[in-house]
């Protein structure tokens, strides 16, 4: 094309008035106008307004004759749905949209929310992991995401079953952000309406899809790379060997975040992902510490000031970290206390005359590599 256009490299400024804000809208509504494509023709036109106006030249040198930008009578209604669900509609480059997001190649250039959006732009640390997941894996999810809100971090997930769930349940009180895959207006799965509902009064809901969009299986791949941008980094706490929680893993691999997983038994397939993730270098996760220490302290919310007086008694004692001989006894002391019999674990460490912070760590590895396995009530057997 010859064009007579003012093209610009300089970042594009937010819509400032309706009518931008309806341009914007527009454009990246219409047809073979993806996110690249939007970011490309907002730089080489200067407004949204002209590029919707080249569009149909535009299309006419690439062979398809007779294209017509999106509807604005679409538009209208998308925008006359979003008022009536109480949603609200921010661009990138205003000071509410997530700063993080930001720095995406392919950062949604719109989002539609619900909710309390101040959040979007406090520390975050994503939350994801399967569906169907174990009452142990729901309870492993719901306690790091209360300690990690009680630490100062939003948790993000995407309003799924299982342990999305228990993630948004656990960090509503201290703030939490649920990443929809359809529209922000429709619920899914229906069970969690009254959590999505929570979610809008105390929390944030939000997507990049048109207002009254019904989640399709294609919709969650992408949804994910919003869940991991939006965060400094990103736990898996149970996902299956083929899951999207891997996929969410990998977009934050590409995107430069943290990936940090829960370690599961070896037999569980829920766990295969996770241990999966371990293996290639993924941070284990024990506890919101192991978060905390892993993701450093450039983006750990400030202490509060130090008062001016004097300390209580002397600084707890920081544990020697264990040499690896150390360990292998450890390791010999506990399968020689167990047998086939099943022995309780507080038992166990009774018994070996330690600590739960020295034996915890030690069992978690053995279960691991299967020399032990785990009954309900905490007892622990020998294979």
């Amino acid at each position: 094309m010859t064009g007579t256009h003012n093209s610009s490299t300089h970042p594009q400024l937010p819509p400032t008035t309706e009518e931008q804000r309806f341009a914007w809208l527009r454009l990246l509504r219409s047809r073979r106008v993806g996110i690249a494509t939007f970011h490309r023709l907002l730089k080489e036109f200067g407004s949204a307004e002209a590029a919707l106006a080249a569009l149909p030249e535009i299309a006419a040198e690439a062979g398809e004759t007779n294209y017509q930008p999106c509807d604005p009578a679409r538009i209208a209604r998308e925008l006359a749905t979003g008022a009536a669900a109480g949603a609200r509609l921010i661009a990138m480059g205003q000071a509410e949209y997530p700063a993080p997001l930001s720095e995406l190649s392919d950062a949604p250039p719109l989002l539609w929310t619900i909710g309390d959006t101040t959040l979007a732009n406090r520390p975050m640390i994503a939350m994801v992991g399967a569906r169907n997941a174990s009452s142990l894996g729901q309870r492993m999810a719901r306690s790091l995401a209360k300690d990690l809100g009680e630490a100062g971090f939003v948790v993000v997930s995407g309003l799924a079953r299982g342990i999305d769930t228990a993630a948004h349940q656990a960090s509503l009180k201290t703030g939490s952000i649920a990443v929809q895959a359809g529209g922000v207006d429709v619920i899914y799965p229906a069970e969690n309406t009254p959590l999505a509902e929570q979610l809008a009064t105390h929390g944030l809901r939000l997507s990049e899809c048109p207002m009254g969009t019904v989640p399709q299986a294609r919709h969650f791949p992408v949804r994910n790379r919003i869940i991991s941008g939006l965060s400094r980094a990103v736990i898996v706490v149970e996902a299956a060997g083929r899951s999207g929680s891997l996929i969410t893993a990998r977009d934050a691999l590409d995107q430069g975040r943290e990936v940090l997983a829960v370690p599961g038994h070896p037999f569980d397939a829920r766990a295969s992902g996770c241990n999966m993730l371990i293996r290639d270098g993924a941070t284990l996760v024990r506890s919101a510490n192991d978060v905390i220490e892993a993701i450093g302290e450039a983006i750990r919310p400030q202490a509060a000031p130090a008062q001016d007086t004097l300390p209580l008694g002397p600084a707890p004692e920081t544990p020697a970290p264990r040499t690896l001989r150390e360990t292998s006894d450890l390791h010999m002391q506990i399968l020689n206390h167990l047998g086939p019999a099943p022995l309780a674990e507080d038992q166990l460490i009774r018994d070996l005359a330690s600590s739960a912070k020295r034996v915890t760590p030690v069992l978690m590895d053995l279960e691991l590599e299967g020399r032990i396995t785990r009954q309900a009530g905490g007892l622990l057997s020998r294979v």
